[in-house]
């Protein structure tokens, strides 16, 4: 260890990150020292070799207790139950708060936790109130049930997460003298345990359960550690330790053995009742890890673990496991000895285990030169057999190796094991290399285990970090970043600028938004930083148009109304894109740009809606009159020409909506006519239809189908003989038929064009009438068309019809 400690580990509350994590350390509160430095309490952090990393001046309220969540960040609980959250480099990330009955009564202890949904906190207020959170990444803040005679002190208390159950339980184990309680979340009241202690004792000092929740320990006032099963169900032994105080620290080392920490001994204990003591020359502390504790002191950090079944079996004095001979057979061949035949030989039925074996074991070593043997035996073995999984096993080992041994390396100080690594995954070792802001070795680790986005998520947080970095001039910083990241998949450009922008690099942030391609995320943060006409025109160059509405709306809102509209004159594609948008939603700012640009089309055209619209018929004419002026203006004669006489009908409409009581205002020229016709205004409507010159084609059409409507047949031949109709007399017949007045169009198909007598003829079903036209027209195919026509009931009329065909025939 090379610590830069001001004051002794005796002296420290000291907290460890698992897997290899970082340690934070804070003066004791409960102890009387002599201060050297500040008298506020200063958090240092060091990472596994003692080397600073960061420094926290505490300013808040009394620290209770410190710990680490699963993202390497340091948990802060006050005794006001706020929970301050820092990263390693003591930066404050967040805070949240347990609730005000925790603020009220304070926190006397707090404890972290692992369980499935992640880091949990637990307290116990100073009035024995028991909280917990099961997420500290989404705080909830439950309560547990009360002990019976909650008023009395606690002697101690674990956090009991049994991970093996589903749901998981969470809950507390409360130690009163002799009384253990369990208290679980969902209960309405707390449990009396009652294990069975063969040993006299008074109270129970210490309880602390295994990290899968399968076991648990209790210390007692008599000096005896007793461990059995979580539910107290079962006893595995009961150890004399011959040490009547409670120890600093009594933990679990995997979930097989406990270490117990006195003064400057340290002890394990195995659930066979056997011991073992480590003495050392000075204060030291136990950091917990899933599979093995790790133990710091002021000379070295060292890590204790049961020794795997996988390396005991080649180890182990006179072992004859198949992993056993394959090491020594490849001892033999590297000295080129003939003994090496013999020891595959021995192995051989059985040499597919040996290399998995060795494979295994090599994987939980430390020590580069007994890896390095035992792969080299691994290796060796392999070539005698074919066996792609193993091979496979063989490939991945050596690169998690390979990764294992540069993490361990003290400049990086990550003392991960294999089990731990396997645990975390590529992705998340992959993640504490960069929250370390080791981004050369984190891409090197990402190419060498293969992770298909590991570069592009190394060099993004690489570049978030460059730019924080105030020594660094906006010019080079994007221009190296730029060339960096070129070509690299899956690098938003927009994320890191919205990082500069967050530390008030403006110039830097806008630079890196240059190389972002995507212009749905370039556009809102050149919006947010400001830049609203670079990010019109990087919108229009999309041209995407929700995203120029979406710039168009932001700057009408932040922008003067002048300045709103020059800026946007620039740009021909937004401008008539805001036209549009005025036109469907905002008809005035419209007419105001029409104005500003001397449009008088445009002004007539909004006028002319405004109009289409009104239900007032002095405020229609009045915009009819409007839009008459505007084309006058404009010098469009026929524009002012039809404005005027749609004001004018507009008047005569109000007028006859007065005299007949009936809705004529909006109605079209058409319309106004057809309803007058309707309503038997023959002479008024005719009188209209001069003034406004209706073509007679439409006015004849519209008599017709009016007077069909009324059922007047007499006044429609009248209206047929009036004159010679210009739209001929198939619409008569046509209006007679849809009103099924068969006999009245009888009086209009002789009048029928030739070319199409005989179709309507069949139309109005007279088939007779229609083969006789087809006769004298010595029309054959008419005939045939006739008597296809004509149902097959009316034998009568298909003989006549065939007799024309006949004679059509002959006179042929």
């Amino acid at each position: 260890m090379m610590w830069a400690m001001d004051e002794g580990l005796e002296n420290m509350v000291v907290s460890g990150a698992p897997y290899g994590g970082p340690i934070a350390m804070v003066r004791d509160r409960k102890q009387f020292v002599r201060i050297v430095t500040t008298a506020k309490p200063v958090i240092t952090i060091y990472n596994c070799v003692g080397n600073i990393i960061s420094k926290i001046l505490w300013n808040n309220g009394v620290l209770i207790h410190m710990g680490w969540s699963d993202s390497e960040q340091l948990l802060c609980v006050q005794e006001s139950g706020d929970v301050l959250i820092y990263d390693m480099f003591g930066a404050y990330q967040k805070s949240f708060n347990l609730g005000q009955e925790v603020r009220d009564t304070k926190v006397a202890r707090a404890q972290l936790f692992s369980n499935p949904h992640g880091i949990g906190l637990a307290v116990i207020t100073t009035t024995n109130r028991m909280f917990v959170v099961s997420n500290v990444n989404e705080p909830k803040v439950q309560s547990v049930p009360d002990i019976p005679r909650a008023n009395e002190s606690i002697i101690s208390w674990c956090v009991l997460s049994s991970w093996l159950r589903s749901p998981t339980v969470l809950g507390f184990l409360v130690c009163r003298d002799k009384e253990i309680y369990k208290c679980q979340l969902g209960e309405t009241r707390a449990v009396l345990m009652r294990p069975e202690i063969s040993n006299a004792y008074t109270q129970i000092l210490s309880i602390v359960p295994s990290q899968n929740g399968r076991h648990v320990a209790l210390f007692t006032d008599s000096g005896f550690l007793w461990i059995g099963s979580s539910d107290f169900r079962t006893k595995y032994c009961e150890i004399d330790t011959e040490y009547i105080k409670q120890p600093k620290e009594l933990v679990w080392c995997g979930s097989q053995a406990l270490v117990a920490h006195w003064d400057d001994t340290m002890c394990i204990y195995g659930f066979n009742g056997k011991s073992v003591t480590y003495p050392y020359d000075g204060p030291f502390h136990i950091i917990v890890e899933m599979d093995c504790v790790r133990v710091i002191s002021e000379m070295t950090h060292e890590l204790i673990q049961k020794v795997p079944v996988e390396v005991e079996k080649i180890f182990s004095i006179n072992s004859t496991a198949p992993g056993s001979y394959l090491v020594e057979a490849s001892k033999q061949f590297q000295k080129r000895s003939h003994r090496a035949d013999e020891y595959i030989r021995l192995v051989k039925p059985d040499l597919p285990n040996a290399v998995q074996n060795c494979i295994d074991a090599a994987a939980y070593e430390f020590n580069p030169d007994i890896q390095k043997m035992l792969i080299r035996a691994a290796q060796f073995g392999k070539g005698f057999i074919i066996d792609p999984i193993l091979t496979d096993h063989y490939v991945r080992t050596c690169r998690w190796l390979r990764v294992l041994n540069a993490v361990r390396d003290p400049k990086v100080a990550i003392p991960l094991t294999y089990r731990q690594a396997e645990h975390l995954r590529e992705r998340v070792l992959l993640d504490r290399l960069i929250w370390r802001r080791l981004h050369c070795l984190a891409g090197h680790v990402a190419s060498y285990l293969q992770l298909h986005d590991g570069r592009t998520r190394v060099l993004s947080h690489w570049a978030c970090y460059k730019v924080t970095q105030p020594h660094t001039d906006n010019e080079s910083a994007a221009r190296e970043i730029g060339d960096k990241l070129r070509n690299v998949p899956g690098i938003s450009y927009s994320t890191i600028a919205m990082k500069a922008a967050e530390k008030g690099r403006k110039a830097l942030a806008i630079k890196i938004l240059e190389y972002e391609t995507y212009s749905k995320l370039q556009v809102p943060l050149l919006l947010t930083l400001g830049e609203g006409p670079r990010a019109l025109q990087k919108a229009t160059a999309s041209g995407d148009t929700d995203l120029i509405y979406i710039v168009l709306l932001h700057l009408k809102e932040k922008m003067g109304k002048h300045e709103f509209e020059l800026t946007i004159r620039n740009f021909p594609l937004a401008h008539a894109l805001y036209i549009k948008y005025c036109a469907s939603h905002n008809r005035e700012a419209l007419r105001k740009v029409y104005v500003q640009e001397d449009d008088f089309p445009g002004q007539a055209a909004t006028h002319i809606r405004d109009a289409v619209e009104q239900t007032n018929p002095g405020s229609a004419e009045a915009s009819l009159i409007s839009a008459r002026e505007c084309y006058k203006k404009g010098k469009n004669d026929l524009g002012a020409s039809i404005c005027e006489d749609a004001r004018k009908l507009c008047k005569q409409q109000s007028s006859l909506q007065e005299t007949y009581g009936t809705s004529f205002i909006g109605l079209s020229m058409h319309d106004t006519v057809k309803k007058l016709l309707e309503q038997g205004e023959v002479k008024l409507a005719d009188k209209l239809r001069s003034e406004y010159k209706m073509p007679d084609k439409r006015y004849w059409w519209l008599r017709i189908l009016t007077l069909a409507k009324l059922n007047d047949w007499d006044e429609l031949e009248r209206f047929s003989k009036s004159k010679k109709s210009p739209v001929g007399y198939e619409p008569f017949v046509d209006a007679c038929l849809k009103h099924g007045k068969n006999d009245e169009a009888l009086k209009y198909l002789p009048k029928c064009r030739d070319d199409i007598k005989v179709k309507y003829y069949v139309k109005a079903e007279f088939y007779e009438d229609a083969a006789q036209v087809a006769f004298e027209q010595k029309d054959r195919s008419a005939l045939i068309f006739v008597q296809s026509k004509c149902p097959l009931r009316e034998t009568v009329k298909h003989d006549k019809i065939s007799s024309l065909i006949e004679q059509l025939g002959t006179r042929k």
